[in-house]
């Protein structure tokens, strides 16, 4: 008996102090949000010098719950997430964010036929992400699951009054790598059986965040053998191929850039990136927008109309897509042209892609012209 008293006593002074250990930090934030009401809580979470996983997980007990971590966790909560009905999800780099608001939807089967083979296995790779099914329709996501760790269900009140209802996913450094916010009534109750079904054992605000791995250093361009490389560009025959090229010359994608054969990497100015969306915009052609970072890759695919600059960012701002670009933050861009596609690529100020352009294209059939146009056309550095 005196032992178990002991044991409940232990337990009690531990969660005390684990209340205790949170409070300072939950003071801060508190403080933060009272002098920066419209501060991000990526950036607060910067300024307290934290990660943007602990720092939400100071609301665990009131708006946050902690969900499990295991390995195949953050699979199993997508998979379900597929029955969420009308969400809006959100991916982000340091320096790039793609909003994305519609109905998730597996592919079906027989949907895969009339598709070529290239685009067919590409589909059937991403389908075995979430074993049988993934995020498609509007809701195009690429995922890398090794990189995923932590993930909360978070339910606050929202800027409009409503109750905003969202899941929450980080890498283990704490970093934020996607959140889906529920946009219907119906997906209420999937929502609350998420939560009840992946709650953690333990709802503390003990994390564990690791560092981040050290960037690998840029092998430097004379030990690449740049011939062999140029002609492995030259040989593609699919744009998918390019990253196992790049993998397999050991080079960062940037230097790939630098290193490609003549004319197919050719340099424009980091604004360009305005020309762009603005020529996107005002000429009415479609895009393919492409945000990662190393967990997830989202994508968006058709027109755009509002483009505007506000708060030092660049930013797409239609209903059911938003676009935020940290421009400033730029310090090259490239128009790529691999296997007989046209890309457009942006890097940041430490070298990492911050957002890839392409033309929506028919499968089997070219990209279109007017695509093509407004790439060429973008100002060259």
């Amino acid at each position: 008996m005196n032992t178990t008293r002991h044991l409940l006593a232990a337990a009690l002074v531990l969660a005390l102090g684990q209340a205790h250990a949170a409070q300072p930090l939950l003071d801060q934030w508190n403080a933060l949000r009272a002098q920066q009401p419209k501060l991000q809580t990526r950036d607060a979470a910067r300024q307290l010098n934290v990660s943007e996983a602990e720092l939400l997980a100071t609301g665990i007990g009131t708006t946050v719950v902690r969900l499990r971590d295991s390995e195949h966790a953050p699979r199993e909560i997508m998979r379900r997430a597929l029955y969420l009905g009308k969400v809006m999800a959100l991916s982000r780099n340091e320096n790039g964010v793609i909003e994305t608001t519609g109905v998730a939807s597996r592919i079906k089967r027989e949907d895969e036929t009339a598709l070529d083979s290239a685009d067919d296995a590409e589909r059937q790779a991403r389908m075995l992400n979430i074993a049988g099914g993934y995020l498609g329709g509007p809701i195009d996501l690429r995922f890398q699951f090794v990189q995923w760790k932590y993930a909360f269900a978070v339910t606050q009140p929202g800027r409009d009054g409503l109750v905003n209802r969202s899941l929450q996913f980080f890498d283990a450094s704490g970093n934020a790598v996607h959140k889906l916010y529920v946009r219907s009534e119906a997906g209420v109750p999937v929502f609350d059986k998420i939560v009840a079904d992946f709650r953690h054992a333990r709802q503390d605000a003990r994390l564990g965040v690791t560092a981040a791995v050290p960037k690998t250093a840029e092998k430097p361009d004379s030990e690449i053998d740049v011939a062999e490389f140029r002609n492995a560009w030259t040989d593609m025959t699919d744009v998918h191929q390019f990253n196992r090229i790049v993998s397999e010359f050991k080079l960062t994608r940037e230097q790939a850039m630098r290193l490609a054969p003549s004319g197919m990497a050719t340099r424009v100015t980091p604004l360009a990136v305005r020309n762009l969306l603005e020529g996107a915009a005002k000429q009415g052609v479609a895009i393919m927008a492409f945000v990662g970072n190393g967990a997830v890759t989202q994508i968006y695919s058709g027109k755009i109309d509002k483009v505007m600059a506000l708060d030092g960012w660049f930013n797409v701002l239609d209903p059911n897509f938003n676009l935020h670009l940290r421009d400033s933050a730029f310090k090259s861009g490239y128009v790529v042209r691999r296997a007989g596609i046209t890309s457009v690529e942006f890097y940041d100020d430490r070298g990492d892609l911050v957002v890839t352009f392409f033309g929506v294209r028919t499968p089997g059939k070219p990209q279109p012209q007017a695509w093509i146009d407004l790439a060429n056309g973008l100002p060259k550095a």
